[in-house]
């Protein structure tokens, strides 16, 4: 078994670990739990592997790529993960992508959803929120839970 099926298969026996310990009650909270363990403890391994299904060989020392989890604002709950990509020291700073959703009205069509993706310096909503410059969200990771 290659690196990458060890990273999937651990990451699936959280999740399913996760989903049996959830109860009606309990089940966003534990599955958030869940996704954040999943990407503290598996973070560098998906991160090799986007970098590898993308084609990146050959970062320059001075760019860096990381993943790191969302929180979206108003749950305050982990709900998935991304990875972001910038210069090295920037990439270092950050701990999450925070995601604002909002709603918007044209004319011709009147809902159209937004969707924000801010790479931040911090996980703790207590802290306030910090947009790291230079960083974007370059893939997006679903966790299926």
């Amino acid at each position: 078994m290659n690196k990458t099926s060890r990273m999937i298969t651990m990451v699936a026996v959280v999740c399913l670990s996760a989903g049996v310990l959830a109860g009606a009650q309990l089940g966003s909270l534990v599955k958030g739990g869940a996704v954040a363990v999943a990407v503290d403890k598996f973070g560098p391994d998906i991160n090799k592997a986007i970098n590898k299904i993308s084609g990146e060989k050959n970062v320059s020392p001075k760019e860096a790529t990381k993943v790191v989890p969302i929180i979206s604002i108003g749950d305050s709950g982990y709900i998935g993960a991304v990875q972001v990509a910038g210069p090295k020291a920037n990439v270092e700073s950050v701990k999450a992508v925070v995601q604002l959703e909002g709603r918007f009205k044209l004319p011709v069509i009147d809902k159209i959803r937004l969707r924000g993706l801010v790479p931040v310096a911090t996980k703790d909503v207590k802290e306030g929120f910090h947009r790291v410059e230079g960083v974007g969200v370059s893939a997006i990771v679903d966790i299926k839970i």
